[in-house]
């Protein structure tokens, strides 16, 4: 009988996809862990405007962690549906990398929210409203984090018509320190704002960074990422 590791190889080798425990980051409640972790990226430091509100074409720094488009190694390319499909491998060391002018990310106000919320821009480019939230958002942590968790408002309104429902449609990935993937989670969206959160299962590398890209019709916006300003309390 082959033993556990040796069968994990062979199937990730043959492209077979594990499951979340073996891949080192799981699903956890965000509010547990909204009462656990001390960092909170909210916006609201910036100034609050009505979309298409404030176009961002440098990365986003605020206190523990860096937001841009992809990581340094990444490249972005359009998906079926129009919307940014990240492809390549972080190259270490982890950077964040801005998108082309008014294709990067913004922030406005958001009334799902009800507050200042990130909306990764897509190809049609700001201020067009068939670039709201379709594009892609990488996010770097100063420290290794044993959990992380963010909220996200989908099936927004659709500009260009055809909305509709798309199973599995926002995808989340997990990166180590040295650019290797940790862990991936697919999330079919809803109505509204729904609460993700993720920590470490077991020893391992911590996540240094996550990029979340999106097929939502409508796109999505993203608010409150809730991470450690301290390195791996899980």
């Amino acid at each position: 009988m082959m033993r556990c590791g040796a069968v994990l190889l062979t199937l990730a080798l043959l492209g077979v996809c594990l499951p979340a425990s073996a891949q080192g980051v799981v699903t956890a409640d965000y509010g547990d862990l909204a009462r656990q972790l001390d960092g909170r990226i909210t916006f609201e430091r910036l100034p609050r405007r009505p979309e298409p509100g404030l176009n961002l074409n440098a990365p986003y720094r605020t206190d523990g962690a860096t937001l841009g488009e992809r990581l340094a190694g990444q490249r972005i390319a359009a998906g079926a549906e129009g919307h940014d499909r990240v492809t390549g491998t972080p190259r270490p060391p982890l950077a964040i990398r801005a998108g082309a002018a008014g294709r990067s990310l913004a922030v406005a106000f958001h009334r799902g929210f009800g507050s200042n919320a990130l909306f990764p821009l897509g190809r049609a480019g700001f201020p067009a409203l068939g670039a709201r939230g379709e594009g892609a958002v990488a996010v770097l942590f100063d420290a290794d984090q044993g959990a992380v968790g963010l909220r996200i408002h989908s099936d927004y309104a659709d500009p260009l018509g055809g909305r509709g429902r798309v199973p599995a449609a926002v995808t989340i990935r997990f990166y180590a320190r040295d650019g290797r993937e940790i862990g991936r989670h697919a999330h079919a969206t809803t109505t509204g704002i729904r609460e993700l959160g993720y920590r470490r299962d077991g020893p391992g590398p911590g996540i240094a960074a996550m990029v979340i890209q999106n097929r939502d019709p409508g796109g999505i916006a993203i608010d409150d990422i809730i991470y450690s300003k301290a390195a791996l309390l899980f």
